[in-house]
């Protein structure tokens, strides 16, 4: 898979405006079982009840064959996927598409293969969602800092309104041929935008969208946004509309934009709406919002008498504005206090039908949880709220326990006592922001930010603060030389 995979991303970047048209032989059969195994070995069945163990009986017949029906014209059939409507924090549900596990083979052979080497060689540096080697935590360093070092007094907070089922078909469609030219792929991603979903028994097509769920929808509507949004902004808007500085970051269908002057962000979200209606699309009236953030915000705003600057949340984050020791602007982070309220309810749900379990096994499950906790959350300046999530996590424990039992005498020194030996210290588990994105963008930025200011030298001090941030050494990272 990698060798083909390396092929196509090489032939895609020497011909950046060519369509590729011979790209379906590379789904070999050694391809698709490469695509079996990286799937998870439990995740739920589609319409066909087929797990991943089922499959694997007769696993190497199973895939010749669906490599003979895939190579055979139409004699490949995608199945509609089945529907499950996950509650949303807001009270809603939202629709998840099951596909199944034969169908997931292929859509992952051809996402990995295809699909990713081609746009990988396109999508610009300001996109992070659903891509290889780029995470959540590289989207807010990349917003920290072209916030910290552009002039930038304004923020467009956007997201769009149900994305991943308004996404116009023709419209993907057209728009994945201007890159791809093998008729037998399209037609593939035809028939898994055409499979419908099985809601209660009956077959439903709505015709738009893309069904949530699928491996394959989240690298289209990238692709979708790609030229719909990025592109447009970056070689249109951007070079000639805004009077000064204007920077962007996208996580898959959560947009932040900030901007120097507030007309110019007055005048993208009026721009960026048209834009979006002509493809069908449009943003989520209540969680769009211009937010006046920045440490020019801060002079202008206490001018004025206005008190403190806005937040805004991003990829579960609130930002806030705050100054170092030395009294030097920084953007503040914290977890989105209404994330922590329902993470904490649903521990106390478990807690609630787990009374009686040993307290040993319930504790090492709590510290489970407050690992993953920091393993995202735990980010520079976030100290005391990582240490409050704690507190509170530990008072949710001791409620469980003295309600075990009516004489129940579990003190506070024992419960301590035991969430120290099996909890992970409260600690910062990720490096500034400047420090990590000199390192993955050594000497210059990605393409949402302009050229970066300073020295080669001072971009080498930061890669080397960052390899050896909290005393020990990180590896697998990028040296800056």
């Amino acid at each position: 898979m990698p060798q083909a995979a390396t092929r196509i991303r090489k032939a895609a970047e020497r011909n950046p405006k060519e369509r590729l048209t011979a790209l379906f032989h590379h789904i070999t059969p050694e391809v698709l079982g490469a695509a079996c195994f990286a799937l998870k070995k439990d995740a739920a069945a589609g319409i066909d009840g087929v797990t991943w163990d089922m499959y694997g009986g007769g696993l190497d017949e199973r895939l010749l064959d669906l490599h003979r029906r895939l190579h055979s014209g139409g004699a490949y059939r995608a199945p509609p996927v089945r529907r499950v409507e996950i509650p949303k924090p807001d009270g809603g549900t939202r629709p998840l598409g099951i596909a199944a596990l034969e169908d997931k083979v292929v859509q992952k052979a051809v996402v990995d293969v295809i699909l990713t080497p081609i746009y990988e060689a396109e999508f610009p540096g300001f996109s992070y969602g659903f891509r290889p080697g780029r995470g959540a935590h590289d989207a807010l360093d990349a917003l920290v800092f072209g916030i910290e070092r552009r002039k930038v007094s304004w923020i467009v907070d956007a997201d769009l309104r149900a994305y991943f089922d308004s996404i116009p078909r023709d419209w993907l469609i057209t728009l994945l041929e201007h890159r791809i030219g093998d008729r037998r792929v399209i037609r593939l991603i035809r028939k898994w935008l055409n499979a419908g979903v099985m809601d209660d028994g009956s077959w439903v097509d709505t015709g738009t969208g893309t069904p949530q769920g699928a491996i394959a929808s989240p690298t289209l509507a990238n692709v979708f946004l790609h030229y719909v949004l990025d592109l447009w902004f970056h070689k249109k808007w951007r070079p000639s509309v805004p009077a000064g500085e204007a920077i962007i970051v996208r996580y898959a269908d959560d947009i932040v934009v900030g901007f120097q002057h507030k007309r110019d962000a007055e005048r993208y979200l009026r721009d960026v709406r048209e834009r979006l209606a002509a493809f069908g699309l449009s943003l989520h009236p209540d969680k769009t919002r211009l937010v006046e953030f920045g440490r020019f915000a801060v002079m202008n705003r206490r001018g004025r008498g206005a008190g403190k600057p806005e937040t805004f949340d991003f990829l579960g984050v609130t930002h806030y504005c705050t100054t170092t020791r030395r009294g030097r602007f920084r953007p503040g982070r914290k977890p989105v206090a209404k994330r922590v309220n329902r993470t904490l309810a649903r521990i106390d749900e478990v807690l609630r039908r787990r009374w009686h379990h040993d307290i040993w096994e319930i504790g090492a499950w709590l510290g489970r949880v407050y690992q993953g906790w920091l393993n995202y959350f735990a980010v520079p300046g976030s100290s005391r709220y990582i240490s409050a999530f704690r507190r509170r996590l530990q008072r949710l424990w001791m409620r469980a326990l003295r309600r075990r039992s009516q004489r129940d005498r579990f003190d506070w020194k024992r419960l301590e006592r035991m969430t120290d030996i099996l909890w992970p210290r409260a600690s910062i588990r990720h490096p500034w922001p400047d420090q990590r994105f000199a390192v993955k963008h050594p000497r210059q930025e990605p393409d949402g930010l302009a050229t970066m200011s300073g020295s080669a030298r001072g971009v080498r001090s930061n890669a080397h603060s960052y390899r050896n941030c909290g005393g020990r050494r990180v590896t697998g990272v990028p040296t800056a030389t």
